[in-house]
């Protein structure tokens, strides 16, 4: 018995009435294509995230697009051994080691007349911060669900931070050839925990042991697999002229024909047509069932980005959005990275532009300093690999040398009145004290923590009684990255030991003299960070709670917009 529903939304249960052909909903996909926020004047791109659960094969879904876009021949797998592991977007030494991602990369390539801008980031909870600032550099985004677990926690956290920015969404339900659910099983579960209208664009001929192929329901092709099904395989695609198709009959067997058949005719009556405008608003997902490992369902996923997803967008600002037509280059900071190149001790900024062509050499002003740069030597990246950019466009991601003059949340454009706003800090639900193994390197410590808070790894904390730097994070997992790079880049041994306190809160009143009489009677637990903001740090959450409700002319929040720019 198939497990099916009817549409939710405006679009389901419409097409009951036209079974026995190619499904209503797909049939007129094709031609879908709205005009974009982008203006004609600038080359279009796609510039868009990829985001899932670890372990859904988000980062090898990433290198098998950068295959199928031309950009690299050979992808490192995650799960291989030697020097075939080594991921092109899992760049650094814990990466590595572990398989998985700890900080977003950037990777550009063209493809068929337009330059995709694909930001890997990290699957891991504890780096959500680090996913949740390049989100705001994208205009849409790929989530991965594994067939056989369906939707997990930190998937859910990250569609709600996509749906927070109205970010649109392309489903890809990866490992269709091994076993899982069912496809009904897993579009419902989008439908319904993500309150989403879902339109499967391809569906597969059976799935695990029976897999056969996968089926396009947009252009009428079969997909088979091609070679041994141990290795990886593109397969054969063969157009058809619909189910009706002696071709089909001839490739696959008669269950596996019989079951997509009945299944594609279900999906017809119980799932939405493809409507543009509700995807780019959010409201609807695209779903394509694919293989990333075997290179399977790969290249359609990379021709619905081309077709569906939207160009550069307007980007939140003060005074008013940037609209990408605008004339002036207008950019912001997302991201920081130190010792990209350890060899040279790098520090690169990265920013996505947002309006204007950028040209090499052009000075900036960064936002609320007024200070203006010359961007001498902007880059591309293909994750560690770089190349220098002579010229940059609306939604490009471009890379700025700097030595801590840029920090996470700097706008940076012609206008001196202008600032992206939308990129905050969180608080931190642990906090450590570093403690040196040899006390002589207290300056190389203190030189790592600030490039590493810089990039938003970790957040630094001064105490107003003691002398001794508290590290703040969100998860275990950034602590233990925190001590592997210290040692692989900057050559520091050191321990973590316990602190006092938990958790932290920005502090702020408008009774200025209320704020200073609070940090008094609270010096012991008084603290800044490194743009000088007050912070008081918690032994735990009920503290916060009592502490907040003890003084209601204080505010105490998790979250921190950085205002202006700081050249330090």
């Amino acid at each position: 018995m198939l497990h099916v529903r009817k549409g939710r939304g405006t679009h389901g249960g419409d097409h009951a009435a036209k079974r026995g052909r190619v499904p209503a909903p797909f049939h007129n996909c094709s031609h879908l294509l709205t005009a974009r926020a982008m203006s004609q004047k600038h080359p279009d791109r796609r510039t868009f995230a990829i985001i899932s659960h670890p372990d859904a094969g988000k980062t090898t879904l990433t290198e098998k697009l950068l295959v199928a876009g031309g950009a690299i021949h050979i992808a490192g797998e995650v799960k291989a051994r030697g020097a075939a592991r080594r991921a092109r977007s899992d760049w650094m030494k814990i990466e590595q080691q572990r398989g998985i991602s700890v900080t977003s990369s950037v990777m550009t390539f063209e493809h068929q007349g337009l330059v995709f801008n694909l930001l890997d980031t990290p699957g891991h909870e504890d780096f959500s911060e680090d996913t949740y600032r390049t989100l705001t550099a994208v205009d849409s985004a790929v989530m991965v669900i594994d067939a056989a677990k369906g939707i997990e926690p930190q998937t859910l956290k990250l569609f709600e931070v996509c749906r927070l920015r109205s970010v649109p969404i392309i489903t890809f339900i990866n490992k269709v050839d091994r076993e899982g659910q069912t496809p009904f099983e897993l579009l419902d579960e989008v439908a319904d925990r993500l309150a989403l209208d879902v339109c499967p664009m391809n569906w597969p001929a059976g799935m695990g042991g029976q897999f056969e192929g996968i089926y396009d329901l947009v252009d009428p092709a079969l997909m088979v697999p091609g070679g041994d099904a141990s290795r990886m395989y593109e397969g054969e695609r063969i157009a058809v002229e619909g189910l009706a198709d002696p071709t089909l009959a001839a490739r696959l067997s008669p269950r596996a024909l019989a079951s997509l058949e009945e299944e594609t005719e279900l999906a017809s009556a119980c799932y939405a047509p493809f409507d543009g405008a509700a995807y780019r608003n959010g409201d609807l997902t695209p779903v394509f069932f694919g293989s990333a490992l075997k290179e399977f369902g790969v290249v359609d996923l990379l021709a619905g980005l081309a077709t569906h997803a939207p160009g550069p967008q307007p980007q939140p600002a003060e005074p008013a959005p940037v609209q990408p037509d605008d004339d002036a280059v207008t950019g912001f900071v997302f991201k920081v990275q130190a010792n990209m190149n350890p060899a040279h001790r790098d520090r690169i900024a990265f920013m996505r532009l947002c309006s204007g062509k950028f040209e090499r050499g052009m000075r900036l002003m960064q936002g609320g300093t007024g200070k203006a740069i010359a961007i001498s030597r902007p880059m591309l990246f293909l994750a560690q690999d770089r190349e220098m950019a002579e010229e940059a466009f609306p939604g490009d991601i471009i890379g700025i040398p700097n030595h801590g003059t840029l920090r996470v949340g700097d706008t940076l454009s012609e206008r001196s009145d202008i600032m992206i706003t939308g990129l905050p800090n969180f608080a931190p639900e642990l906090l450590r004290r570093v403690a040196l193994v040899d006390p002589t390197k207290t300056k190389q410590l203190r030189k790592a923590l600030d490039d590493m808070a810089e990039e938003g790894i970790i957040q630094v904390f001064y105490p107003e009684i003691g002398s001794n730097m508290i590290v703040g994070v969100v998860g275990q997992l950034q602590l233990d990255v925190l001590i592997s790079r210290l040692d692989a880049e900057y050559k520091v041994e050191a321990k973590l030991e316990q602190s006092p306190w938990d958790t932290a809160r920005w502090i702020a009143s408008d009774d200025a003299a209320a704020l200073k009489a609070f940090q008094a009677d609270n010096r012991g637990a008084a603290a800044t960070d490194r743009d000088g903001a007050p912070v008081f740090m918690a032994k735990d959450a009920w503290e916060v709670g009592y502490v907040t409700q003890r003084n209601p002319s204080i505010r105490f929040t998790a979250t921190k917009e950085r205002v202006f720019a700081s050249a330090g």
